[in-house]
C-alpha cells in the first residue's frame, strides 16, 4: 500500500492583509463615514426634536417664544419672550389632555386663552392631518388667535421648524389659516351655529363663548365630529353660565 503525501492546507491570510485586499477605495471611504456620520446625526436630531415637543407645556415655555403687545409699556428690549409660569397651567394641560371636553372660567390677566391656543397649536404642528377651529364672536378675534399660533410656529426653534415645516410660507398663508406640510390646519371662524357644520374638525377652541349668542348651538354641532373641544369665557350670562353651573 502506498502511503499518500498529506496534503498541504493553503496558507491562510491575515487580517490585515485581507482588509487590505477587500478595502474600498479610498474616495468610497470617505462617502462611507459621511453617510455614516450624517445618519448618527439624522437620529440624534429626530431624538432631541421629540424631545422638545414630548411635553407641550415645557415646548411653550422652554422651545418657542409668545409675543407681549405691551412690551413698550414694561420697558422690554423685544415684543418675544418665553411663555410664562403659571401654578395653575400644569392642572390645565393635564385636564386637556385627559379630557375630551372641558369648559373653562377665566378672568383678563390668567392668559387662558392663549394657553390653549398654544395647546392647540401644539396638537396641529405634532399630529399629522387634523383640522383644528378657532372660533371667537367676531372673525378678527378668530384671527387674533390664529396669529398667535403663527407666533408660536415662527418664533420657535430652527429644527422644530424644520422638523414640521408649512404647506407654504407664513407670508403666503391666508389670514386666519395655519397649514402645515402634513395636512393639518388651524382655521379661526366667527361665532355662529352653523359655522362649524362647513368643516370636519379633530378640535374646536372657542373662545369668550358667554358672549356668542349660538355659542350652544355651534357645541351641539361640534360634540358628534371632534376629540377635543375646549370653552372658555370670562363671566357673562347665557348658555355658557348656565352650562358651567350645572
Amino acid at each position: 500500500m502506498k502511503h499518500k503525501p498529506p496534503i498541504a492546507s493553503p496558507p491562510m491570510t491575515s487580517a490585515s492583509e485581507w482588509d487590505r485586499e477587500h478595502a474600498a477605495p479610498l474616495h468610497q471611504r470617505g462617502v462611507i463615514r459621511h453617510r455614516a456620520k450624517q445618519t448618527m446625526g439624522d437620529r440624534l436630531l429626530r431624538e432631541r426634536v421629540a424631545h422638545m415637543v414630548r411635553d407641550p407645556l415645557i415646548w411653550l415655555r422652554n422651545h418657542t417664544q409668545t409675543r407681549d403687545s405691551h412690551w413698550k409699556e414694561v420697558k422690554a428690549k423685544s415684543p418675544y419672550r418665553p411663555f410664562p409660569d403659571k401654578p395653575y397651567f400644569l392642572p390645565l394641560v393635564y385636564a386637556f389632555q385627559r379630557e375630551p371636553t372641558l369648559f373653562v372660567e377665566k378672568s383678563r390677566d390668567m392668559m387662558i386663552s392663549w394657553l390653549f391656543a398654544g395647546l392647540f397649536t401644539h396638537a396641529a404642528m405634532t399630529i399629522e392631518g387634523i383640522e383644528v377651529l378657532f372660533q371667537s364672536q367676531k372673525e378678527d378675534k378668530a384671527f387674533e388667535l390664529v396669529d398667535y399660533a403663527k407666533t408660536l410656529y415662527e418664533r420657535q426653534k430652527p429644527e422644530l421648524r424644520k422638523a414640521y415645516p408649512l404647506a407654504k410660507s407664513l407670508c403666503q398663508m391666508a389670514d386666519g389659516e395655519l397649514q402645515f406640510a402634513h395636512g393639518s390646519r388651524i382655521i379661526g371662524i366667527p361665532g355662529g351655529g352653523d359655522q362649524i357644520r362647513s368643516y370636519h374638525p379633530w378640535g374646536l377652541f372657542m373662545d369668550e363663548a358667554a358672549f356668542m349668542p349660538e355659542a350652544g348651538e355651534a357645541y351641539d354641532h361640534a360634540v358628534p365630529v371632534c376629540q377635543k373641544i375646549v370653552v372658555v369665557s370670562s363671566a357673562g350670562p347665557g348658555w355658557f353660565a348656565d352650562f358651567v353651573s350645572s
